[in-house]
């Protein structure tokens, strides 16, 4: 009785589904692909695997402009698709950047703080738009007219940066700007634009427009 009774809530959750949905999901999988492929060129030291790793930065921003685009076209706005966007953008604008970062010689302890710093902003700026959308919406259609704080898919411009890097073979030892002996800890100074950008998507002052 109880599995017979629960089979209907299974089955609605499906047809909640829709297709920008499923751009949605395109944008989780791109930002996983990118956390193996970063994994695989520490393990193997292939390049390609790295350069494979950042190109699908874009193919995720893609999909993530899709989806929306969608939902609004079709007019099926959901929860459901409000918490898949979110999930998914943790995992490609936030864990992704991070790991190929790590992958591309930021190992020291300052650079791990710096990156951990990063993905914890990027779960607070999504939390917090979620929370307050209907707050910052601002006619009958309950489109949000702002961001507060930069989007977490303006990651994409560190993941470009890393690939600009691994593309001239500026990994590792190589990496721009160097290293530098901070106390007890290692900082590449490169790992400060992950604060900045962090930093940037937490700011309640700063005012992007969405379009």
């Amino acid at each position: 009785m109880p599995e017979s009774a629960s089979r209907p809530r299974h089955f609605s959750m499906v047809r909640e589904f829709h297709l920008a949905d499923f751009f949605t999901l395109g944008n989780a999988a791109c930002g996983v692909g990118a956390i193996l492929l970063a994994m695989l060129f520490m393990a193997g030291g292939e390049r390609v695997h790295f350069l494979l790793a950042a190109a699908l930065a874009p193919a995720a921003f893609i999909c993530d402009v899709l989806d929306g685009r969608i939902a609004r076209a079709r007019h099926q706005h959901s929860a459901l698709g409000r918490e898949l966007d979110s999930l998914s953008d943790v995992i490609s604008f936030g864990m992704a950047p991070a790991a190929l970062g790590f992958a591309a010689g930021l190992q020291g302890g300052w650079d791990a703080a710096a990156l951990i710093y990063f993905v914890c902003c990027g779960v607070s700026r999504l939390a917090r738009f979620n929370v307050t959308a209907e707050e910052l919406a601002t006619d009958a259609s309950g489109k949000v007219k702002y961001f507060e704080g930069t989007p977490i898919p303006t990651s994409v411009v560190l993941t470009g940066i890393l690939a600009l890097a691994g593309w001239q073979g500026r990994l590792g030892d190589g990496i721009w700007g160097g290293v530098a002996d901070l106390g007890p800890w290692d900082l590449h100074p490169i790992a400060l634009l992950f604060v900045l950008s962090g930093s940037l998507m937490i700011s309640k002052t700063l005012r992007i427009p969405k379009f």
